[in-house]
């Protein structure tokens, strides 16, 4: 199974954030999912759930959201492997979470920024 990122292409900030991603090298070995798609919602999500938050699925099968998600994706590019290690560690993966959730609710009108 291929690394998976499953992100929300109907929003201009993704759009942008996913493009910053898709430049970097090793992002060729990456699948890119626009889940604004409804048929390309994976198994194991709902069209909402897949578009409200960021959605990675692993080699192995795991699917994983939120800051994780992004820590999992940075470690497969190896310009950003340092930060995805980094936000893996017990210490830093909650603090990583935690801002994504702070995030969130702030995406609506960031998103009018772009």
């Amino acid at each position: 199974m291929k690394f998976s990122v499953y992100y929300d292409e109907s929003c201009p900030m993704c759009r942008k954030e996913i493009a910053f991603y898709r430049r970097r090298s090793g992002a060729d070995a990456i699948d890119w999912v626009d889940v604004s798609q409804p048929a390309n919602v994976p198994d194991g999500l709902t069209c909402s759930e897949a578009m409200a938050r960021f959605h990675v699925r692993t080699e192995s099968g795991a699917l994983i959201d939120g800051g994780a998600a992004f820590a999992e994706l940075w470690k497969r590019l190896p310009t950003l492997r340092w930060l995805g290690l980094l936000s893996s560690t017990p210490l830093t993966r909650p603090v990583l979470n935690l801002a994504y959730n702070l995030f969130l609710p702030l995406r609506p009108q960031l998103q009018k920024l772009f």
